[in-house]
């Protein structure tokens, strides 16, 4: 499924440690892998001299210079790009030219001008990219070689968007013999808010856990159709935080300690209400284990 691989790089320890991690799926994928640094136009445009441009053209081929001596380390060859423009629109350009099949970025990094991003080039990659994104936490630790993918999740809410991150989440189970949980969080609250604001009827919130049942069991089916050796754990749960799904994904990680999630970028609330950015946007931003975010076209 991955047989090219690009990371982004800034020269940044989060990015760095994205890339070994990335690094190493390529390895045990036998993906071809790619580092890009891009140049910031922003940065471009506060240089005076010919001098100070060539300065931001050699720390860029410096961080890739870098990236290569970790491959070396790694036991996995790479080839670099030096690109210029801006960050998010190079990357998701030079991934469709280049027909990569998977991006790996860190969750935060540094812009040409030294500034700190999230929010920045990471998420507005991943909104608007067709491709694949790994994003890494940074907070992750790091290892020379290998990454436990013992226990991997994927929330489903039954939309369409949610199904695009079935195959992506048997293709890595299937790889690292891994167990997938499939969960679906059914959200108190924002039922609540919809239908009685003094309490929701019993009966109704079993129909929604039911909902969630033929969810997390369609999922569950898909999975083991593509990964029938993949062994699959089932879960609905209910959440009542006024935080709405994503405490309820993020206590689900830290009580099955949980080493990879994979979701789509889109999905929809028990109430059909549209939610990326909302649930996987806030579970990329405070969770400390690496996120796989498929598109709707993936």
């Amino acid at each position: 499924m991955y047989d090219h691989i690009l990371f982004a790089v800034d020269g940044s320890d989060e990015a760095t440690a994205a890339t070994r991690r990335g690094l190493a799926l390529a390895r045990d994928f036998d993906a071809t892998a790619e580092a890009v640094y891009v140049v910031e136009q922003r940065a471009r445009r506060l240089t005076r001299t010919d001098r100070e441009s060539a300065q931001l053209r050699d720390h860029g081929e410096s961080v890739l210079a870098e990236i290569e001596s970790l491959a070396a380390d790694i036991g996995h060859p790479v080839t670099t790009e030096l690109l210029e423009g801006k960050p998010s629109v190079q990357i998701d350009e030079y991934a469709r030219e280049t027909g990569a099949a998977l991006i790996v970025l860190g969750r935060q990094g540094m812009t040409g001008l030294g500034k700190r991003l999230l929010g920045g080039v990471t998420e507005q990659v991943l909104h608007r990219t067709s491709v694949p994104v790994l994003v890494v936490s940074d907070v992750e630790q790091t290892r020379p070689d290998g990454f436990d993918y013992s226990r991997i999740l994927v929330p489903t809410d039954g939309s369409a968007n949610a199904e695009t991150a079935t195959r992506h989440g048997a293709a890595v189970a299937d790889r690292y013999d891994a167990t997938v949980h499939v969960l679906n969080v059914v959200d108190i609250q924002a039922a609540g808010g919809a239908f009685n604001a003094g309490g929701l009827d019993e009966t109704f919130i079993e129909r929604l856990e039911e909902n969630g049942r033929d969810a997390v069991a369609a999922t569950a089916d898909e999975l083991e159709n593509a990964a029938p050796a993949v062994s699959v754990e089932t879960a609905v749960e209910r959440t009542d935080s006024f935080g709405g799904v994503a405490p309820g994904i993020r206590e689900y990680i830290s009580d099955h300690d949980i080493d990879l999630v994979v979701m789509g970028s889109h999905g929809r609330s028990n109430l059909k209400r549209q939610l990326l950015g909302s649930v996987t946007s806030q579970l990329i931003r405070t969770v400390a284990v690496p996120v796989l975010v498929t598109p709707r076209s993936a």
